[in-house]
């Protein structure tokens, strides 16, 4: 009983529906979605069927053996896992990329921020677009400065280095395969 009332909470907050929405949706009381809820009520399956049905939902894809297993999909800015900050901010799309062929960022430099003198190299092929403000990018010997919706690509084993040489800070998103960090 409790499990079913747990995973009705969660689905009805997934979807982003109050027990009194969810109860108008199905047709029943908004007391029988709290006692299920709750786990002071065990729904009939034609009861249960009624409400899930309302949210579109098969009882299959309610009863799957994990439903928090699922993999997160869409992620709010405040969602993002900050990795690095200070004059530079890298904030990454998903926390755990353990077993992730992609890495995703979006990366914040302050003006003068720099990666260093030392040039980066990692074993992965990068790339980003410049959403806003201007970056200096070095790979290699080659030497360009970026502005918006400006973009780069390269094969990360390539020595390289990020600056923001401009007077307002620079927001890019960037991707790298596999994750560098």
């Amino acid at each position: 009983m409790d499990e079913i009332g747990l995973r009705l909470k969660k689905l009805r907050h997934s979807h982003h529906l109050s027990q009194r929405r969810l109860a108008a949706m199905a047709g029943v009381s908004n007391a029988t979605v709290s006692l299920i809820e709750s786990g002071q009520s065990d729904p009939s399956m034609g009861l249960l069927k009624r409400i899930l049905v309302a949210m579109g939902v098969s009882f299959s894809e309610f009863f799957a053996e994990d439903s928090s297993s699922r993999e997160q999909v869409f992620f709010r800015a405040e969602e993002l896992s900050e990795i690095s900050s200070g004059p530079i901010s890298f904030r990454q799309v998903g926390s755990d990329l353990s077993g992730s062929q992609l890495q995703i960022l979006y990366e914040r430099y302050e003006p003068g921020a720099d990666t260093g003198k030392s040039m980066l190299s990692h074993d992965a092929e990068e790339g980003g677009i410049i959403l806003s403000g201007r970056l200096e990018v070095t790979v290699g010997d080659q030497v360009q400065t970026l502005g918006v919706g400006d973009a780069y690509r390269f094969n990360s084993r390539m020595p390289h280095r990020f600056r923001n040489t401009g007077s307002s800070e620079c927001l890019l998103v960037s991707a790298c395969t596999p994750p560098s960090f």
